[in-house]
């Protein structure tokens, strides 16, 4: 019975190695990827994946950025909990094999976040859509809109009153993920949109979604398009919204952590 149980508590331990960033001892470690193919770039690069790494300092989490596409191999996308796509644009990856071993890390286990023009990344890979949830449609002139809060109950949301007044580019997708689980939905009514009778984008659920988390392939996933000025990095509330999301596909759902609300 005890060699029984000794041989049940290493296998579990193997098999705790490996699902991606378990390193024993080691705090759980994030890649913020930032490739920006052909097209429009954001300025607010920089500013995101120095707020990630703020909130990680604060949280216990290590964080690491980069642009290039050759770190997405198996042996260097171990040592990561989750994938942070933090405004990226356009092509991700410079070959099938780079985007193999992201779907590697994805099926073993590894979370993924998408920040803001995300989803316009890998515009003709299918499966990335998928794992993302959708794929970028167009957005409406930046403005002041509200947001409502469709699920409460998740870390990124839970912060939030049923109602978000909010300023930013409102997103509208095509190829939407029948799988999501919308977290935050745009009230159209307050929105100032030409195009929302001629290119209104997809609903998912009857709403168009503005932010979401799934489970898929093996991995968790969070989403949110906002995020598109610089200024909103420093903001509590998105923070707070950032964070719990991170948090989530890592596993971890504890909010009442005391450096959840920190700027």
């Amino acid at each position: 019975m005890k060699t029984n149980l000794r041989v049940l508590c290493l296998v579990f331990a193997a098999v705790h190695l490996l699902i991606p960033g378990r390193l024993s001892g080691a705090e759980p470690r994030l890649l913020v990827y930032q490739r920006n193919g052909k097209g429009f770039v954001h300025d607010n690069l920089a500013t995101s994946a120095a707020a990630i790494r703020e909130l990680g300092t604060q949280n216990g989490f290590g964080v690491e950025v980069s642009t290039n596409a050759a770190v997405f191999t198996d042996g260097n996308l171990k040592q990561y909990r989750a994938l942070v796509f933090a405004n990226s644009n356009n092509e991700a990856f410079d070959n099938d094999e780079q985007r193999a071993a992201c779907r590697r890390f994805i099926r073993a286990g590894g979370g993924f976040v998408g920040i803001h023009s995300s989803t316009g990344s890998e515009r003709q890979w299918d499966y990335f859509q998928k794992l993302q949830g959708a794929k970028f449609l167009r957005h409406s002139p930046l403005q002041k809109f509200t947001a409502n809060v469709v699920d409460s109950k998740h870390p990124a949301t839970a912060h939030l009153a049923a109602t978000w007044k909010w300023e930013d580019e409102c997103y509208f997708f095509t190829n939407l993920n029948p799988g999501i689980r919308v977290l935050l939905a745009a009230d159209t009514t307050t929105l100032k949109d030409a195009k929302l009778t001629t290119a209104p984008g997809e609903k998912s659920h009857g709403v168009f979604p503005l932010a979401w988390c799934h489970e898929f392939d093996g991995g968790r996933v969070f989403y949110t398009s906002l995020g598109h000025k610089i200024a909103y990095y420093s903001d509590p509330a998105f923070r707070r919204h950032l964070l719990g999301g991170i948090r989530w596909v890592m596993g971890d759902t504890n909010t009442t952590t005391t450096n959840l609300n920190r700027p």
